[in-house]
């Protein structure tokens, strides 16, 4: 299926307005990071204790309610926990409710407990249901932030040996630069919409390393079989870029598109559950795309414009 017959459009041409406006999107990403103190870390990763409410109408059980959160609130703040996060979790009638307590003890899982009760007493029209209650204690949790950390960095560095040994190095290097720049972005949206970096969204960040890998790996394999075609000896190497985004521009647009269209669905109607992840992958297919065509490639180059700047400098 091809979307353009023969394009032949100058992306190359734009490509300092590209790495300008990448850029914008990279330093916004980390002035918002060191703002927030780093990204908001979900109960996964900072420690804390994860409970879910279900509310029923007392008078009319199976219909669905709208419970008043700033009551909900109030009950926990009233118990001591002012800095407890409660929001929906899914409707209006399921709560969800984030404490700072990692390390749960006995006479804390008690008080815990105890909350149904409470949530009982403050809202009599409602019958109330715990339905969830999770803790990870704040060592795990750091752990948890260095695996994900770890698995990010080794991944790129796997990467950049691989393609450096399948193509050259500096191809591995504008390969890199791109998962860097769609990494940071995601990242930086996440910080700029206040969400929270789970278990999920990290498998969701791992997903879009693999997904823009493979659409920039894509264009270089049609970039070096191009390069074969000339035998390297090629007096327009932007124009070579060019035509090889062109040919596999089709192919780019398809596989996008048809994955953008699934995920969209998944966040949409998936539930609250995975819908971070989703928001994750949307921002990354959208991200990782562009930059196959405007961050990795044009570093190649720039990089070959500026190998033979060198060349004909030295010669003078």
């Amino acid at each position: 299926m091809r979307l353009f017959k023969n394009p032949t459009y100058d992306f190359m041409k734009v490509r300092k307005t590209a790495f300008m406006i990448s850029g914008i999107l990279i330093l916004a990403s980390l002035v918002s990071l060191i703002l927030h103190g780093g990204p908001r870390y979900g109960i996964d990763f900072r420690g804390g204790t994860l409970l879910e409410y279900r509310f029923e109408d007392t008078a009319n059980p199976g219909t669905e309610v709208s419970v008043p959160i700033d009551e909900v609130r109030s009950v926990f703040t009233q118990a001591g926990y002012p800095n407890a996060e409660v929001k929906y979790y899914g409707s209006t009638q399921d709560v969800a409710v984030q404490v700072d307590v990692g390390d749960v003890t006995q006479e804390i899982d008690e008080q815990l407990s105890g909350f149904v009760a409470k949530l009982q007493e403050a809202l009599p029209q409602f019958s109330v249901e715990e339905r969830r209650r999770e803790s990870v204690g704040p060592k795990v949790g750091q752990e948890l932030v260095l695996s994900a950390l770890g698995a990010i960095f080794f991944s790129m560095l796997l990467i950049l040996i691989y393609i450096m040994f399948r193509f050259e190095f500096r191809f591995g290097v504008g390969a890199v630069a791109a998962l860097f720049h769609d990494i940071t972005i995601t990242l930086g949206f996440f910080s700029l919409m206040n969400i929270e970096i789970t278990t999920p969204v990290i498998a969701a960040l791992l997903t879009i390393i693999g997904y823009s890998l493979n659409d920039t790996i894509v264009v270089f394999d049609r970039i070096r079989e191009n390069l074969k075609s000339f035998k390297r000896k090629v007096s327009n190497y932007s124009g070579l870029v060019n035509d090889s985004i062109n040919e596999t521009l089709s192919r780019t647009i398809v596989t996008s598109g048809t994955t953008l269209i699934v995920v969209v669905v998944l966040y949409l109607f998936g539930g609250e559950v995975i819908k971070d992840f989703a928001e994750a992958l949307i921002c990354g297919i959208v991200v990782g795309t562009y930059s196959s065509i405007f961050v990795a490639s044009p570093i190649l180059v720039e990089w070959e414009e500026r190998r033979v700047s060198k060349i004909a400098a030295d010669r003078k």
